[in-house]
């Protein structure tokens, strides 16, 4: 009986034609004069195999296979291809040293299959976690919607390669980029773990996946952010950036002890997000008339006051940008930098060596013209930032309060004397962000009977009576499924409204005897400032937002 052993031939065949192959490389490069390279039995460096894109690569059949500092070795399959001798050149310009070696096109094959393990994006030892560009182009091409983003994550998830957490965080982070995210939540609950974005202001559900793989991502993020791996039973902060197109964004990172693991939220400091127009920031135009005044003074006090999240810093980064000329000296005290301004000293506070006190008095030494101090936080930096004030400084800064008129008797009870504030603060400002209805999708209707109450007992109320719009019974609110422009949230970005209280004779007067906020916002009503409740109604009936959302926001006492 003969037996045809067809798989054996087979593989008998394939082994000589590989070896022929690898023969005839051998050959080749001593035609060439150079190296001949096996890459079935040489270990393929990933970082050098990370200098070429896999598209590019292939074409010019070559590929990076080892790297020892500025020195790249090179295999091809053939050195006069013009595409792989383009590959050369482009390494040599970016300041490589490169090697050629001949390898054969079974040997290529093996380096390329490693593109498949490599990750989209590389950890920096300075905390940096470098994206690639093409890699997040095309993130950001595939999100339109929360929807996209969760289908992106849960298909990460079922990876079972070794970058599988990498590609999820990478996910996770341009989705929050493309979003326009400020926030990124990790909330462990007894069965998975939550993921929820902060979009405009409100927590948004995006996915929930199993607690093994977030335990992976919480080791990774800590790893990046410089935390301590081994504690769990204690708060932890850190920080690092992700690099895309050039640009660092950069993220701040908090951990807290929760019921099934510890919890985690990514505060993204986008620049982009940050570096808003003074114009832009939702001034109605005789405050921002106002406060243009007061931010060209030469010394004075400007304070902006509201809860975490409210947009003090950059109404303030707004303050910098209009007043930075190259005939001033500018000094920021802050904590953390969240935008660079060009022309201008910006300091980090540092929990030990560099407090917002020690950095205050230091930069007077430096004579500055116009200082910016990211918070007052006790006695010692309001007294220093009041008597920086009155020596011929120009100081902004931030409050924690609920309104204007809430200042000053937060500064009285730092410790600074009222028979100072007077002289040193030019103006109290307060704040709150609230989201713009969707231009393309928000629908206009009648005001309600129960609406109109609140709306006339709010325009009764107004000083001013010319900022009051001749038409208000009608107002916009925001279309339940909204559109692709909004994401199907009705909302697409936010603007401030604001109150200020601006230092008078009034105020100066009633300061002497340790009033209450309510006192002096009723001395601070003849200013004809609107409240930012009054503020809010004007913007609801001008289109901007919805009734609904400066409920959300502020008190309207309903």
């Amino acid at each position: 009986m003969v037996v045809f052993a067809d798989a054996e031939q087979q593989k008998r065949i394939d082994f000589l034609r590989k070896r022929e192959e690898e023969e005839l490389a051998q050959v080749l490069s001593q035609k060439y004069g150079v190296q001949y390279v096996d890459l079935t039995l040489v270990a393929v460096n990933t970082e050098a195999l990370r200098l070429l894109g896999e598209k590019e690569a292939r074409e010019a059949e070559a590929a990076a296979f080892g790297r020892v500092g500025k020195r790249i070795s090179l295999a091809v399959r053939a050195p006069e291809n013009p595409k792989a001798k383009a590959l050369v050149q482009k390494l040599q310009d970016q300041g490589y040293e490169v090697t050629v070696f001949m390898a054969s096109q079974e040997s290529l094959g093996r380096a390329f299959k490693h593109y498949e393990d490599l990750s989209y994006a590389t950890e920096t030892k300075a905390g940096v976690f470098e994206i690639s560009n093409d890699e997040v182009e095309e993130l950001l091409e595939k999100v339109k919607s929360l929807q996209d983003i969760s289908a992106l994550i849960t298909e990460a998830i079922t990876l079972k390669r070794a970058y599988r957490i990498t590609r999820i965080l990478e996910v996770i982070l341009a989705g929050g980029l493309a979003t326009s995210a400020s926030d990124v939540h990790f909330e462990p609950e007894e069965v998975a773990v939550r993921l929820r974005y902060r979009l405009d202001g409100v927590l948004t559900d995006v996915v929930t996946f199993d607690h093994e793989t977030y335990r992976l991502m919480l080791s990774r993020l800590k790893l990046l952010s410089g935390l301590k791996l081994n504690v769990e039973g204690e708060a932890q902060d850190g920080r690092f950036s992700i690099k895309i197109k050039g640009d660092e964004i950069e993220l701040r990172t908090s951990i807290l002890p929760g019921n099934y693991a510890e919890t985690l939220v990514l505060r993204i400091l986008n620049p982009k997000s940050i570096g808003v127009p003074l114009e832009e920031l939702g001034l109605e135009e005789k405050l921002r008339t106002r406060i243009e005044k007061e931010i060209t003074k030469p010394n004075g006090m400007i304070l902006t006051t509201g809860p975490t999240g409210s947009g003090k810093t950059t109404t303030l980064y707004a303050f910098l940008r209009k007043v930075n000329s190259p005939g001033s000296k500018v000094i920021t005290i802050e904590d953390p930098i969240e935008y660079h301004l060009k022309g201008i000293v910006q300091t980090q506070v540092d929990k030990k060596n560099y407090t917002f006190a020690l950095g205050l008095r230091s930069a007077l030494r430096q004579d500055p013209d116009i200082i910016m101090v990211g918070e007052i936080r006790d006695g010692e930096v309001a007294t220093t930032a009041i008597n920086a004030a009155l020596t011929g400084h120009l100081v902004f800064s931030t409050l924690h309060t609920n309104d204007a008129a809430g200042s000053f008797p937060r500064l009285i009870d730092l410790g600074v004397d009222e028979k100072i504030i007077s002289s040193a603060v030019n103006c109290a400002m307060a704040q709150r962000l609230v989201r713009k209805l969707c231009p393309d999708c928000k629908v206009q209707r009648p005001v309600k009977p129960e609406e109109k109450i609140i709306i006339d007992k709010f325009l009764t109320s107004i000083v001013d009576k010319t900022l009051v719009p001749p038409k208000t019974d009608t107002l916009f609110e925001a279309k339940p499924d909204g559109c692709p422009t909004c994401g199907g949230r009705g909302y697409k970005g936010r603007v401030g409204i604001y109150e200020a209280v601006f230092m008078d004779q009034h105020i100066e007067d009633i300061l002497r005897t340790k009033p209450s906020e309510r006192e002096i916002m009723t001395a601070a009503r003849p200013q004809g400032i609107p409240s930012m409740q009054e503020d809010g109604i004007l913007k609801i009936l001008k289109g901007v937002t919805s009734l609904e959302e400066l409920q959300r926001v502020v008190d309207l006492g309903v």
